[in-house]
């Protein structure tokens, strides 16, 4: 199912390359080196997460992300991934949204190759974040 606002990143690509309403809008998107919507989400979702990772982020979305720390000395240690939630505990009555971003940042967050995790800026860490998004969108 196509994501409503899809359609109006597909239009605008067709008015910016003007082509004609049939036209098939991937290569476009390419062309135009444009992320499709779902995964302009989850860089959204992931440059939060980066904030939070690093202690540079609004303390409502550090609280919700939490760094994965093993019960014992582990090579992941340095891995810099992040805690998935526990279902359990927590606000009584969370929004879904919270439960939505306090589940999904963390593991899209542990799926990305390490060296976009441990950037060491923020300017890295989105050039690379959107370089692997890209790839995984059109280098199918």
């Amino acid at each position: 199912m196509c994501h409503p606002t899809s359609l109006i990143q597909n239009a605008v690509a067709r008015l910016v390359c003007n082509l004609p309403e049939c036209s098939h809008t991937t290569p476009l998107l390419r062309s135009l080196h444009w992320l499709p919507v779902t995964a302009r989400i989850h860089f959204k979702t992931l440059v939060l997460a980066y904030h939070a990772a690093n202690g540079s982020g609004p303390s409502y979305i550090q609280d919700m992300v939490k760094p994965y720390t093993p019960a014992r000395a582990l090579r992941s240690a340095s891995a810099k991934q992040l805690a998935a939630p526990s279902l359990r505990g927590g606000p009584k009555f969370p929004s879904a949204e919270t439960r939505r971003f306090a589940i999904l940042a963390p593991k899209w967050w542990n799926e990305l190759p390490i060296d976009i995790r441990t950037a060491e800026s923020l300017h890295t860490f989105r050039r690379r974040l959107k370089t692997h998004l890209f790839r995984l969108h059109f280098e199918r």
